[in-house]
């Protein structure tokens, strides 16, 4: 099915959307933590050429499976050592779940639901931006929003190869989940699908979920790495299982805590332009349905509830953490725009152009939210992008309120989904105006040629990944641990506990450089007098070497 457009149409609006979203994937440089670490640890594994214990600096690296790493390894294996190859695998996967929503939404309910889905998965902000970042939430969300959507599809098939086929389906892709980002891949589809069997009260489907091959195909994908990984480290298993899930959950050990309300406005503005049909869009997936059998609305539903609760009970807590969400609740709001009243489709549109004249208004005000991290000026050159990020909105906005005095909601939906496409990618391309603080590219490239191979190279009372994987090689770290205290503790190589033990190396060496932040370097020099020469700096870092 093709929804309510004809192929070819379809064919030239796929070919567009595909130029939009890859356009920008490798223009900005990669900035800190995220893109950094998830760009170097694949780095390490085609450098030392073990794709089994991931690594970063050296030290063994547990906190996450591997199939981004090894996607991303072989991204760079392929293309280089470049910003595109590493966000790559983010930008593919994100691109095949809008493909996934149109499908599903053609599946489970009358085009053009698929349609529609799509173009609201595609636009809604928190979508869109996390597709073009470096972090393993798009893959996780990818791989869970299909095996949800395979599971109902299933259970909508009448023929029993059918349904199993997309129950295997189902299984498959649960377990790529699991090795995206850990177990949170399985047990958000299971207590899915448990709390649609308890509150619907259909027992019989626990029979047509092919519990036996299903779990035997899910642990042939998802079990051999564990196996490989606990072999070669006996530590990894307690510090995956207990430390990574159970302690990051019940602990705020991770400094992560928010409070229980934290995602409401994550979701609310995550989802613009479409906010004003989100809630009529669950209202109308609320109430059981009247037909027989599996009832993919209430379903789908109760999926966005069972994310959007565990990560809210979570002492852990990140903006992207409820991105699993958003393929299923953008599909419900693509069915439900099939048949909204008029009225609410142009007040969709009227509140997309008056935010975007707002934010066109308060641009020039983002110099004003300056901090040591991003000084004024930099946020003065990103205010223009901004500026023309909210303007692609505001017009889509008024553009879409004009199909709709004409009855013509297709245009009026495709087009506000062109706006808030527009919004995101424009605001992530000017983001490329901050990287002189964000990022380390800048100043790793002035130095980078200056260092042999042999040429100590410290991180002191700091660490920065994106300077690691720009830099193409290991540092020491002084007292800062990071993420790595674990490692650190039972290899501690390569690590000094203290600023006097760097400035006793630091005498000790006959040739080193070492990256301070900016203000921390006025106070070392002034508790260790030891000889330095500035090489270069940039708004957050310095790097100066031995003369």
């Amino acid at each position: 099915m093709t929804g309510s457009l004809p192929r070819g149409s379809l064919l030239a609006l796929l070919t567009a959307f595909a130029l939009a979203w890859f356009c920008n994937l490798g223009y900005r440089h990669l900035i800190k933590p995220d893109e950094g670490r998830y760009a170097e640890i694949p780095r390490e594994m085609i450098a030392t050429g073990d794709w089994v214990t991931p690594r970063i600096n050296g030290y063994k690296y547990f906190e996450k499976p591997p199939l981004q790493y090894w996607a991303t390894a072989a991204s760079f294996s392929a293309f280089g050592l470049n910003e595109w190859a590493a966000r790559l695998w983010p930008g593919l996967t994100g691109f095949l779940g809008v493909l996934l929503v149109f499908w599903a939404g053609n599946r489970l309910f009358a085009p053009p639901a698929g349609l529609f889905g799509a173009a609201v998965t595609a636009s809604c902000a928190l979508y869109a931006i996390v597709g073009h970042l470096l972090t393993l939430d798009m893959g996780l969300s990818v791989f869970m929003a299909a095996s949800v959507f395979a599971f109902a599809v299933a259970q909508r098939e009448a023929a029993d190869a059918g349904r199993r086929r997309w129950m295997l389906a189902a299984w498959a892709a649960m377990a790529l989940a699991v090795l995206s980002k850990g177990l949170v891949g399985a047990v958000l589809p299971v207590a899915a699908v448990g709390a649609y069997v308890l509150l619907q009260r259909d027992w019989k489907l626990l029979a047509r979920l092919e519990l036996i091959r299903g779990g035997l195909l899910f642990l042939a994908i998802a079990a051999p790495w564990f196996v490989m990984v606990s072999l070669a480290n006996p530590e990894f298993p307690r510090f995956f299982f207990i430390h990574e899930h159970f302690e990051r959950f019940l602990t705020k050990e991770h400094d992560r805590y928010q409070p229980a309300w934290f995602f409401i406005p994550v979701l609310l503005i995550g989802m613009l332009p479409w906010v004003v049909t989100l809630f009529p869009a669950l209202w109308r997936a609320l109430p059981r349905s009247a037909e027989p059998g599996f009832d993919a609305r209430r379903f789908l539903l109760l999926w966005c509830a069972v994310v959007f609760v565990f990560f809210s009970a979570s002492s852990s807590k990140l903006l992207p953490y409820i991105l699993p969400l958003f393929p299923a609740l953008s599909l419900l709001i693509g069915d439900y725009l099939r048949t909204a009243g008029r009225g609410v489709l142009v007040a969709q549109g009227a509140v997309a152009a008056l935010l975007g004249m707002a934010l066109v208004v308060a641009a020039p005000q983002a110099p004003f939210y300056s901090s040591d991290a991003i000084p004024p000026w930099l946020l003065s050159d990103y205010a223009p992008w901004i500026s023309a990020a909210a303007l692609a909105l505001a017009v889509s906005g008024a553009v879409s309120v004009a199909f709709l005095s004409r009855a013509m909601r297709v245009p009026a939906v495709l087009s506000l989904a062109c706006g808030g496409l527009a919004l995101a990618q424009t605001a992530l391309s000017g983001h490329e105006t901050l990287s002189e603080s964000l990022s380390a590219y800048h100043i790793a490239h002035k130095v980078r040629d200056q260092l042999k191979p042999d040429t100590p190279f410290y991180f002191v009372e700091t660490f920065d990944h994106t300077l690691l994987f720009y830099l193409r090689r290991k540092v020491t770290m002084v007292q800062v641990t990071d993420e790595l205290a674990d490692p650190i503790s039972r290899e501690p190589r390569d690590f000094l506990p203290d600023a006097a033990a760097f400035a006793r190396a630091w005498e000790a060496d006959r040739e080193a450089y070492a990256v301070f932040n900016v203000n921390d370097l006025p106070g070392f020099l002034a508790a260790h007098p030891v000889q330095m020469r500035k090489v270069d700096s940039d708004p957050r870092r310095v790097i100066v070497k031995k003369p």
